[in-house]
């Protein structure tokens, strides 16, 4: 038998075992992003201090682009094929940075990666940022977010505050982002008043 006949089907052969451990291609998930809130009570101070934001902290189980949904209260599980636009507490980060920005009440804010010099440090923790589907009520949206602002140089807590709503979601993965997009909105906006007004009145001392 000629040798070169062997090497056409032990070729085919090495082609089909490397193919095999290819990943296959499948659709891209579909991603989400929440807006920054824009309205803010127009008795709200102006505060001329410079304050930085922290990357926001959270469970192991929060800290992803997927969005979490509980069918009960101690499990989580994730939405199939969709994805918020980047880590939770990444994109929290940028919308809490962006919120205050709109407030117009705050016009040295930043990341606390970018501010030099911060006299007032927000740092936040998700403690709720899924849909819970268990209950009289389901789905809805459950955010939940603890507050603490710490007094710069001198590393002093100055007050801590936790805000939270649920929204109830209507039907499909649009009605469960459209709640979840309303439960920041009002933690946001609370969370947002709530340090200006207590930055002012520490400032103002």
């Amino acid at each position: 038998m000629n040798p070169r006949a062997l090497l056409v089907p032990a070729v085919i052969c090495l082609l089909v075992a490397s193919c095999a451990g290819l990943p296959r291609q499948g659709a891209a998930p579909s991603l989400y992003s929440l807006s920054p809130k824009s309205s803010y009570p127009g008795d709200a101070p102006l505060v001329e201090s410079q304050i930085a934001l922290a990357l926001p902290e959270t469970s192991r189980a929060l800290d992803t682009d997927r969005i979490a949904m509980r069918p009960s209260p101690h499990e989580y599980r994730y939405y199939k094929d969709v994805r918020w636009t980047g880590n939770l507490p990444v994109m929290l980060q940028t919308l809490l940075l962006e919120s205050f920005e709109n407030s117009g009440k705050t016009p040295a804010v930043g990341r606390e990666a970018s501010v030099l010099r911060a006299d007032y440090l927000l740092l936040a923790d998700i403690r709720e940022f899924q849909a819970d589907d268990f209950g009289p009520q389901r789905p809805r949206a459950n955010v939940r977010i603890a507050f603490k602002i710490v007094r710069q140089p001198q590393a002093r807590i100055l007050d801590a505050a936790s805000f939270a709503a649920e929204v109830p979601a209507g039907s499909g993965v649009d009605g469960v982002i459209t709640a979840f997009d309303q439960a920041l909105g009002s933690v946001l906006k609370q969370g947002v008043d709530w340090s200006v007004r207590r930055i002012a009145a520490d400032a103002a001392r």
